[in-house]
């Protein structure tokens, strides 16, 4: 019983010891121009950068070159383009579906087999159909 009593202090005082030395944050209220000045900022170099950040990337640079495009003039278009259009581009880019070719094979690929196992085609001959 001693032991147990023993131990339990122990333990009791090292998580006093750990509550004690957590440290408190701080917390301050940004004035709205604050804010709205640097979301201007980031989005008005958000456009011509994210471009210029997805063409040096070295995929995207050999791709271009597989299908004949010269990334220099790609340079040169995106530097003529207006922040708005640039920003319209770069959103388009980030929200597009990587891979939906690929996705969409697949899908193809699953419903076809769902179809051969619930006996509605034989389109695959390593199926069984239910029925």
């Amino acid at each position: 019983m001693k032991r147990f009593q023993r131990l339990l202090a122990v333990v009791l005082s090292a998580s006093v010891l750990n509550v004690t030395a957590i440290q408190s944050a701080q917390a301050a209220l940004v004035p709205t121009e604050e804010a709205a000045r640097l979301a201007v900022a980031a989005q008005s170099e958000s456009g011509h950068a994210r471009l210029a950040a997805a063409l040096a990337r070295d995929d995207v640079r050999a791709e271009m070159l597989r299908q004949g495009v010269d990334p220099a003039l790609a340079h040169e278009r995106i530097a003529a383009l207006t922040d708005d259009e640039a920003a319209r581009l770069a959103d388009q880019i980030d929200s597009a579906p990587a891979g939906g070719i690929i996705g969409a094979i697949l899908l193809v690929f699953f419903v076809l087999l769902i179809t051969d196992i619930l006996g509605l085609t034989k389109i695959f001959p390593f199926t069984r159909p239910l029925r």
